[in-house]
């Protein structure tokens, strides 16, 4: 018994430690993609500067000194213009409060997702909210497992959001030249994919991919913005459950 409560305390001091670095935060954690809580410090050109908010226990903060220090956190899946980066400062407000959640690493630089509370039981996504302002674009989330579902979930939900704002034509959507570098964009993304995992090799010689790619520009060229989003999620769902089967 005595034993077993040493190492409860043990693991309890671990996840009750401030991690101040992010050389401090076990791989474990970055490879199960933990949820973290902390408080914007400071908003700069390499990132956001984050003060990492431990879970706290009486019995250990009673005794504890925490240590100061911030972690650097890159917005995950998005490359920022410097219109969000001016939207962040705006929307962000001094220490705020917010979760991110440890998708890789970079170096010194955390690469998450993260949320901010809108009232009481609602949450929103910046990664998200940023594509679907069209102040970025979506750019492939590097250290992520590609058979694993959170790949596709984020992936999926950031190609969504940026879909959303090219239909409305907000932000950066509003040429139609960007549009349609938007495409090819798409189209070298998913190739580059392809090159690298054998999955996406047997999946397109068994399902022909690039044919339904195609099929999909050509819909894009005749209904334009309405028939858009409708066809993207039907080829992200086909990929999705072909995965699965």
């Amino acid at each position: 018994m005595a034993i077993a409560g040493i190492t409860l305390l043990l693991r309890s001091v671990r996840l009750t430690s401030k991690f101040t670095s992010s050389s401090d935060i076990p791989v474990e954690f970055i490879r199960r993609n933990v949820k973290l809580r902390g408080r914007l410090r400071r908003i700069t050109e390499n990132g956001l500067e984050i003060e990492h908010i431990p879970i706290t226990l009486p019995i250990i903060a009673s005794w504890r000194k925490e240590p100061c220090g911030v972690l650097l956190v890159k917005l995950a899946g998005v490359e920022l213009t410097e219109t969000g980066k001016a939207w962040l400062q705006k929307e962000l407000k001094p220490s705020q409060l917010l979760w991110f959640q440890l998708l890789g690493k970079e170096n010194s630089t955390l690469i998450c997702y993260l949320l901010v509370n809108r009232g009481r039981y609602f949450s929103v996504s910046l990664n998200e909210e940023i594509l679907r302002r069209g102040l970025g674009k979506t750019v492939l989330v590097k250290g992520l497992n590609y058979d694993s579902k959170i790949y596709w979930k984020i992936h999926r939900n950031l190609l969504k959001a940026e879909l959303i704002a090219l239909k409305k034509g907000e932000g950066i959507w509003k040429e139609e030249s960007e549009k349609e570098s938007y495409l090819e964009k798409l189209k070298d993304s998913w190739r580059e994919t392809w090159k690298k995992d054998s999955y996406f090799k047997k999946v397109v010689s068994d399902f022909n991919l690039k044919k339904s790619y195609d099929k999909f520009r050509s819909t894009y060229e005749a209904w334009k913005d309405n028939y858009l989003i409708l066809k993207f999620k039907e080829l992200m769902s086909r990929i999705h459950f072909r995965r699965k089967g």
